[in-house]
């Protein structure tokens, strides 16, 4: 006959999760970063600044900045804390190098935002007034088609309006021939030769562009230019190979 168990000599198994307390603290963390700067981010027009308040957005977004690295430290530490003392199951592991990754790509996007700002109101002697700041390219899902983002700048003096048009023209070859293609025919979003612009710190152009069959695109050339009495142009080419190469 089989010896029964009295109640107080049952076995309680309980679930260990390793890792659970740091996931939960590192997701925390990125959320809150990521919900932070992109409320400073929405707050910004398209055209520009709403306000003439830029230092105080510097000094707000260097806050920021500062803050997100102080998180990232503290995740960096936690990570290797428990990488040592073997706290941790390989998928809290690889979700919490993850979750550094991503801040360490959130740091080098506001740092990239807080150089762009600066060099807006405290330019150099040789880069004032209207600059064609970036062209960048991503690729889209389908063969062929690009998203692109143009973004045109006023360095120094932003108390007045600048205006004008910009031109982008896409360089290539076809059938062995050298061949220019306007942006107007290559994306829906643009109807003119010519893009409108109007702002006085910085201004945005996006939109799609799809690549006709056997053009290979060499250069992207972006010619802006002023209007009025701050008339001027800003002209600059890219290497469609160091637009797309990442």
């Amino acid at each position: 006959m089989s010896e029964q168990r009295k109640p107080s000599e049952e076995y309680v198994v309980i679930r260990h999760r390793p890792g659970y307390r740091l996931k939960r603290v590192l997701i925390m963390i990125v959320l809150t970063v990521i919900a932070g700067a992109g409320g400073y981010a929405a707050g910004l027009a398209q055209g520009g600044f709403r306000s003439t308040g830029v230092e105080a957005s510097n000094e707000r977004l260097e806050d920021k900045l500062a803050a997100l690295e102080a998180n990232y430290r503290d995740a960096r530490q936690r990570l290797v804390n428990l990488e040592r003392g073997k706290l941790i199951d390989e998928q809290a592991l690889n979700q919490a190098r993850n979750i550094i990754v991503e801040l360490e790509t959130r740091v080098g996007s506001l740092k990239s935002d807080l150089t762009f700002y600066k060099n807006i109101m405290a330019p150099s002697e040789t880069s004032k007034g209207l600059q064609v700041d970036r062209f960048s390219l991503a690729n889209d899902r389908l063969a062929g088609v690009y998203n692109f983002k143009l973004v045109l700048t006023q360095v120094g003096n932003n108390k007045s309006y600048i205006s004008g048009v910009v031109a982008v023209n896409v360089i290539g070859v076809r059938d062995e021939e050298k061949e220019v293609i306007a942006l107007r025919d290559l994306s829906q979003e643009i109807e003119d030769l010519g893009v409108k612009f109007r702002f006085r710190y910085f201004q945005d152009v996006e939109g799609k562009l799809t690549l006709p069959d056997g053009f290979e695109p060499l250069e992207v050339q972006v010619v802006a230019q002023a209007e009025g009495r701050k008339s001027s142009q800003a002209e600059r080419t890219f290497g469609w190979g160091d637009l797309t190469e990442n």
